[in-house]
């Protein structure tokens, strides 16, 4: 029977333990070897492995591991969190050369669930904002940092707009840093006011899945308007309860929750759209030759977006890909 060398190669980010049967089954029957001590090794150990650190002043590690594996037909390989792949391509050329010595196996005994690179994004963040990290992240506040937030906000939107999808995981990235790092800049709160990303994951985890009791709590819908509308009740009763529970005591109103800060055109949108569904009907403001300038304007654009909804139109959209357009051609013109 050949000799074989096994490369064990796990995932860092999972607990040591958490091995496939058939991982478990090679490290509890032959004799393992790793580079240096670690949380898997010690787990193999206390599960009735024998774990060897071959010493520095000892003779090649490839050398070792063939002379086990043809002891005991196996050995095997703890790769360390890298892979270890210097080791594995001298193995490789060496039974290239003398295949009769062993074969090499590659194993992995578990594998990075999705998400985990975003345990990378949180560790590297806390490195660059913990003490000897990078003084400008450092001294910056949630106010400082609002603008970022942003402007990374409608880099992404750009990216969609151009149907760019590399560009688009790119800026994604960029408002995923923004979010690790308010996060993390949390943590520096007083006691009492404290709070970190697993804080803003667990609530966005309960968010998602009390405003879709349609696939969490086997409630029935008729299509996707009732859906919307389930949503939108949700977020009104949590409007409620948060007010409760603040002592607020004011009656809520459609036009709770409303982001304020965003472009005026789609800001109107979302009041109609509220408006609509709360079944609140206020006159649109119409303009009046009185009226200064400016006030006529804006009863006029208002008037608009009404009538674009009526259409099933986006007027922010429309405006942008209208004025995006004109750009293009301002700056073919500038060109000619």
């Amino acid at each position: 029977m050949t000799a074989r060398i096994v490369l064990l190669v796990t995932s860092p980010r999972l607990p040591a333990g958490l091995l496939t049967a058939q991982a478990w089954d090679v490290v509890r029957r032959f004799p393992v070897f790793a580079g240096a001590d670690s949380e898997l090794a010690t787990a193999v150990s206390v599960a009735g492995g024998t774990v060897t650190v071959p010493a520095p002043e000892s003779e090649s590690v490839e050398q070792t591991l063939l002379a086990a594996a043809a002891e005991h037909g196996t050995a095997v390989w703890l790769a360390g969190p890298a892979g270890d792949e210097d080791l594995a391509r001298r193995l490789g050329l060496r039974l290239a050369r003398e295949p009769a010595l062993a074969e090499l196996e590659l194993m992995y005994g578990s594998w990075d669930p999705p998400g985990a690179r975003l345990l990378d994004a949180v560790e590297v963040m806390d490195r660059l904002v913990s003490p000897g990290g990078d003084p400008w992240k450092r001294q910056q506040t949630h106010d400082s940092l609002a603008r970022y937030l942003l402007e990374e906000s409608y880099e992404a939107y750009d990216a969609i707009a151009a149907g760019d999808l590399t560009a688009l995981r790119d800026e994604l990235g960029d408002v995923l840093l923004q979010v690790v790092l308010h996060a993390r800049l949390a943590q520096e709160l007083p006691d009492g006011e404290r709070w970190d990303v697993d804080d803003v994951a667990g609530g966005l985890v309960a968010k998602m899945i009390r405003r879709n009791p349609h696939v969490f709590a086997g409630v029935q819908v008729d299509g996707i308007d009732d859906i919307v509308d389930n949503w939108e009740q949700i977020k009104a009763a949590e409007r409620v309860e948060s007010g409760a529970a603040s002592g607020a005591g004011e009656t809520p109103s459609p036009m709770d929750g409303i982001v304020l800060a965003q472009p005026a055109l789609s800001l109107a949108d979302k009041v109609l759209q509220r408006a609509g569904r709360a079944g609140v009907d206020v006159p649109l403001p119409q303009p009046d030759p009185a009226d200064d300038p400016s006030t006529r304007l804006g009863a006029q654009l208002l008037e608009l977006v009404a009538q674009a909804r009526a259409d099933g139109l986006d007027a922010e959209g429309a405006l942008r890909r209208a004025t995006l357009a004109y750009a293009a051609a301002v700056r073919t013109a500038a060109t000619d």
